[in-house]
């Protein structure tokens, strides 16, 4: 399945379309236990929308975002992140995509400097005041997150909102000035109170929660004993490769990471035992 992004439909619009709708924060799903999001036709769920947004088109069928105020008769709502989780992966971003956008329009109604309601502009994906010229984009926060490794051992860690028994990397947001190796130390340090080095980036992912970007790594102890910082971590530890806790699904980079930091180890391990 291919996206092809865009702010305005061309001016033939596709039978069907993709309709991400939402309700309270929740993406609407057909109802019946098995049943999947698919094309529908617009008017079905676009004729009550509170706010529509334009996403572009996959696999020639245009993609838009919906508000609506309830659940139309057939529909129900569904958590993002369980229906993310069912998603195959163009759908998965797209859902995550359009979450963030209607967050960004529920956001900035009003300008943030003068407090004037704003225009939706036609030729971007923007917000403007009519007032001060002051214009809002879609916002995203940029986030580190960090594996840290001591020979066969990660270091992994929970958050008292993680589900029982859940651990997983570490993880903090970008403070203005910093890169984003200078936050993978000053977060390491602060949330654990060890040393890396090393540093490897491993890759990014979107994450509409409620609009993050995560760019993920890998790094080498280099010293340091666990000190955790109480107000954030509520637990971290050591664990073998063989033996390690819970950790999130693949359908998070954190589960991506955790999996393929395994299967490195693996095979170093391998490799220096030839």
């Amino acid at each position: 399945m291919i996206f092809v992004p865009a702010i305005r439909p061309a001016d033939t619009a596709s039978p069907l379309a993709w309709c991400f709708a939402f309700v309270d924060g929740k993406l609407l799903l057909p109802e019946g236990e098995a049943a999947l999001l698919q094309p529908q036709p617009l008017p079905a769920l676009a004729g009550a929308a509170q706010a529509r947004h334009y996403l572009g088109l996959l696999d020639g069928i245009d993609c838009w975002a919906l508000q609506l105020p309830e659940a139309p008769a057939g529909w129900r709502g569904t958590a993002l992140r369980g229906a993310m989780m069912q998603f195959p992966a163009p759908l998965m971003g797209l859902a995550g995509r359009a979450a963030q956008v209607l967050e960004w329009d529920r956001a900035h109604r009003f300008c943030g400097v003068c407090g004037t309601p704003t225009e939706l502009q036609a030729h971007e994906r923007a917000r403007r005041c009519p007032a001060c010229g002051h214009s809002a984009y879609p916002r995203l926060s940029p986030a580190m997150m960090v594996l840290v490794w001591r020979g066969r051992e990660l270091l992994l860690a929970r958050s008292p909102h993680y589900a029982a028994g859940m651990y997983s990397a570490l993880a903090g947001f970008v403070e203005p000035g910093e890169s984003l190796e200078d936050c993978v130390h000053r977060e390491v340090a602060e949330e654990v109170g060890v040393q890396v080095r090393g540093l490897r980036y491993y890759g990014s992912q979107s994450w509409p929660f409620p609009h993050s970007l995560m760019l993920a790594f890998s790094a080498e102890w280099a010293g340091g004993d666990i000190v955790r910082q109480e107000d954030e971590i509520e637990d971290a530890q050591w664990f073998d490769i063989d033996a390690l806790p819970q950790v999130p699904p693949r359908f998070s980079i954190s589960g991506h990471l955790i999996r393929d930091t395994v299967e490195m180890l693996r095979q170093m391990e391998t490799r220096g035992n030839r």
